[in-house]
């Protein structure tokens, strides 16, 4: 799974793992998102919601109506889901939103799995990654 990601972010899957043992799969992205707020705010966890990410256009910033579903603690992105399951295009979603935000790493946490674990995903921006997007 993540053997070495950072304390925050077994903080965060924790608090996921939480959100997910208590209302199962099935529910709308938006109670889950919701929820998992609730969560972090509750372990007291520092987090920013629907992050407005502009896109930087001939060095003017365009607002186009992209937003992280969460920021947490100014390094982590979050994406929530609620689908039958993650695809590539998720993955290739929380990439760009990294390079827009500037940010290095992400989650994908698709609640709609069974267990938890396994609609999760970490994503890292990596050179190669910024590059080819």
């Amino acid at each position: 799974m993540l053997v070495d990601e950072s304390p925050l972010v077994h903080r965060v899957i924790g608090c996921a793992i939480s959100v997910h043992r208590a209302l199962g799969p099935g529910l709308l992205e938006s109670a889950y998102a919701r929820c998992l707020a609730h969560e972090m705010a509750y372990q007291g966890i520092e987090f920013l919601r629907e992050y407005a990410l502009p896109i930087s256009y001939r060095g003017d910033l365009i607002d186009c109506g992209y937003r992280v579903d969460f920021v947490v603690a100014g390094e982590l992105l979050l994406e929530v889901k609620a689908v039958d399951g993650l695809h590539p295009i998720h993955q290739a979603q929380v990439l760009t939103y990294l390079k827009l935000s500037g940010l290095e790493h992400g989650l994908l946490l698709n609640f709609n799995a069974l267990r938890l674990v396994d609609g999760l995903k970490s994503v890292r921006l990596t050179r190669d990654a910024s590059e080819s997007l």
